[in-house]
């Protein structure tokens, strides 16, 4: 049988048309794989010629709040180490004894005056105020009760001596009425005089109640917490070790002074209102401007000293009861006659090699994470190793100390402090 050569054709696939569709489908696998290796190379290439990170030592741009330029005149005459107190410092406690049922501080928590700090078991107390008050309201009632009689006395008075006189009565009759007209006041003014006593009585007692609430006595800091729900506490140490005599301890921050004891053999050094330079043992590089304040008159024999009482100009968060400090007597004048008001204002300063001329413009670098930023500043007088900046940066910025001149705007950094 003669086979049909058309059909045939008709039946044998085009090898054109395959390839083309082949193409079309891996078209997209080959340019999402040449994207992909393009991107490769140019992370390469930038992770490669990338600048290196630089590292750099940093500093904080600090606030120097008055006196920072003062110039010491004939220099400390004297030295001396103390402590930082508070003189206004008290332990809150209850002028009754009682069990602690709630506590409403803690500490570092600050205070108003007034402020409930806890309160204590008041039940009993609570009680007795509504006796009293009870007792007040029955004392009211005699009171009621003495003036009906009072006035039916006075009107029975009344009566018999209208009838005396017109003889229809006898005397004994009138003598009768005027002595229960006197009974009868005598009872109502000792039922007032008891009324008076129970409003005392209930006074007392709601006393005795807000005994129970113990508040502040004056605004502070809380510095200590002495006592728990379910101790007891008393104004005396009735129970020993197992009574409280205090909730806590509040100071009051703004009355912070410096008490230092100075050799009696140097007392005649130190004066009142002397210029005094304070450090911190906790801030070895702040120095805190002050003045003698007071000297305690009298001497300790045992150590041969006499107490001195140091004011902060100003006083600072950073300033604790209770730090060590060492203490430079300076000779009066502390500034010198030449001295500026500009000296004893708040300054900026930060270490006089931070800024840098570049391109003929002082300038410093800011760090900004693991960059830093390149910030045009104005700068003012040294002082001491530092340098006054009077605009371009802010309190609290971090920045490079002697930038290396390879560092430039936007420069990747390691910081070490």
């Amino acid at each position: 049988m003669a086979l049909d050569q058309d059909a045939l054709d008709s039946l044998r696939m085009d090898r054109t048309k395959l390839d083309a569709a082949a193409q079309g489908r891996a078209r997209p696998w080959v340019i999402g794989g040449a994207t992909v290796l393009v991107v490769l190379a140019a992370l390469s290439a930038w992770l490669v010629l990338r600048p290196a990170a630089i590292e750099v030592r940093v500093a904080t741009v600090r606030l120097d709040r008055g006196d920072a330029g003062a110039v010491a005149v004939g220099g400390a005459v004297l030295s001396a180490s103390g402590y930082v107190i508070a003189e206004r410092l008290t332990v809150a406690s209850s002028k009754v004894t009682g069990m602690v049922r709630e506590v409403l501080i803690d500490e570092g928590m600050e205070v108003k005056a007034g402020q409930v700090l806890a309160r204590l078991d008041d039940s009993t107390a609570r009680k007795q105020l509504a006796l009293a008050q009870s007792q007040l309201q029955t004392s009211r009632l005699a009171v009621a009760e003495s003036q009906a009689r009072h006035t039916e006395a006075e009107r029975t008075l009344q009566r018999n001596r209208s009838l005396r006189t017109q003889n229809l009565t006898s005397e004994a009759a009138l003598n009768t009425a005027e002595a229960e007209y006197a009974a009868a006041e005598a009872r109502l003014a000792s039922a007032r005089g008891e009324v008076e006593v129970a409003i005392r009585s209930a006074a007392l007692s709601e006393q005795n109640l807000a005994d129970f609430t113990i508040r502040a006595p004056f605004s502070g800091v809380v510095v200590s917490k002495n006592a728990q729900v379910g101790e007891m506490i008393s104004p005396v140490s009735a129970g020993g070790g197992f009574t409280r005599t205090g909730i806590c301890a509040i100071v009051d921050m703004s009355s912070l002074e410096i008490e230092v004891d100075v050799n009696e053999s140097y007392i005649n050094r130190v004066v009142s209102g002397q210029r005094v330079e304070a450090v911190l043992d906790a801030y070895p590089d702040w120095r805190i401007p002050a003045q003698v304040s007071r000297i305690v008159p009298t001497a300790d024999r045992q150590k041969a000293t006499v107490r001195v009482r140091i004011e902060f100009d100003a006083l600072d968060p950073r300033v604790l009861p209770d730090m060590g400090v060492q203490v430079s007597f300076f000779e009066a004048p502390k500034l010198a006659p030449s001295a500026s008001a500009a000296a004893r204002r708040p300054r900026l300063l930060v270490p006089a090699d931070v800024v840098v001329e570049r391109d003929g413009q002082a300038v410093a670098f800011v760090v900004d994470g693991d960059t830093v930023e390149r910030r045009a500043v104005r700068v003012g007088r040294p002082n001491r190793g530092e340098v006054e900046v009077e605009a371009g940066l802010q309190e609290g910025e971090r920045v490079v100390v002697a930038p290396p001149a390879e560092l430039a705007d936007g420069g990747s950094i390691v910081a070490k402090e």
